[in-house]
């Protein structure tokens, strides 16, 4: 005999998911490579050549809904940043050459030096 909770039926209340603050995100260049960076992000790049600039040019900003894409970096579009510390190094990476039985056995080693940055606006 089914009870009186067994014969409710049953419904998924649907919550509103909460609004996320538009934050500002761009793409930048630098050391050959590119990276997708927001407002107060903390990372390592390829070592600086010019320590003193005033920032990057970016190649893509969004902003909420709004994107612009740069041909090839955007108009007006900079991203400042400031150095946290001028050199790093990063974990070393080994490379072994090895045969067997033949007596060949070979290591070479690198720690690649990057430099640790904070962005601190993106305009």
């Amino acid at each position: 005999m089914p009870t009186a909770a067994a014969s409710k039926p049953k419904t998924k209340t649907q919550v509103a998911p909460a609004a996320r603050p538009s934050a500002k995100k761009a793409v930048i260049a630098s050391g050959g490579k590119q990276y997708l960076v927001s407002e107060g992000q903390e990372l390592e790049i390829e070592l600086l050549n010019e320590p003193k600039s005033t920032g990057f040019e970016a190649l893509l900003v969004i902003d909420g809904e709004k994107v612009s894409v740069g041909l090839p970096v955007v108009d007006g579009a900079k991203v400042g940043y400031e150095i946290l510390e001028p050199q790093v190094k990063s974990d070393k990476v080994v490379a072994i050459r090895y045969k067997a039985k033949k007596r060949v056995n070979k290591r070479r080693g690198h720690r690649q030096r990057l430099a640790r940055i904070r962005i601190t606006k993106i305009s």
